[in-house]
């Protein structure tokens, strides 16, 4: 079965954005051992699973990042783009977004039908509310939680809807040069 993938970038006090969704405190300097961690993480995956506020965004920066052959993101923007897409929402009825299909049943039925599906493992990006629910119904896999060198007053977070505890085992832990570490966790 495939598993399921968090990555996502958090403060010290574990908010994933701002109050309003402001991403101000992110570090992006990042050193090259970070970007290899990243391109590993993302060559494990070949779908990715997104919350309907999130999406437009995303694909949109990938999308003008894809335009311009030079840039040293350009690699990672085809594969953003080329790579199935999976929208979660309640809202929309179809998407033009490439490469991109809804999911508008249940969440844990939706996710456990892709995780028994082939391939590589999937990976979520957010946003703040999905990831949330992701959490709160125990889909997660692996949580791969980039820790900023920030601490931000307050904001949205991914843990507050729990319902119970969650016990989680450290697989991995990484201090970057650029001031992030990586908390690599699996469930007991």
């Amino acid at each position: 079965m495939r598993k399921l993938k968090l990555q996502m970038q958090l403060t010290v006090n574990g908010f994933v954005a701002g109050a309003n969704g402001e991403l101000d405190w992110m570090v992006w300097d990042w050193d090259d051992k970070l970007k290899n961690y990243v391109g590993e993480l993302t060559d494990s995956m070949d779908t990715i699973l997104m919350g309907r506020k999130m999406t437009d965004g995303f694909i949109s920066h990938w999308s003008n990042v894809l335009k311009d052959k030079n840039n040293p993101e350009y690699a990672t923007a085809k594969k953003f783009i080329d790579t199935p897409k999976v929208v979660f929402t309640k809202t929309l009825e179809s998407c033009d977004w490439i490469n991109t299909t809804l999911a508008t049943g249940d969440i844990v039925e939706e996710i456990n039908s892709l995780k028994r599906k082939p391939g590589k493992d999937i990976i979520v990006y957010g946003g703040a509310s999905f990831v949330s629910s992701l959490v709160q119904n125990n889909l997660i896999d692996e949580y791969h939680l980039f820790i900023n060198p920030a601490v931000i007053s307050q904001g949205m977070t991914i843990f507050g809807n729990i319902n119970t505890n969650m016990k989680l085992k450290l697989e991995n832990n990484i201090r970057f040069e650029c001031g992030i570490v990586l908390n690599h966790y699996t469930e007991f």
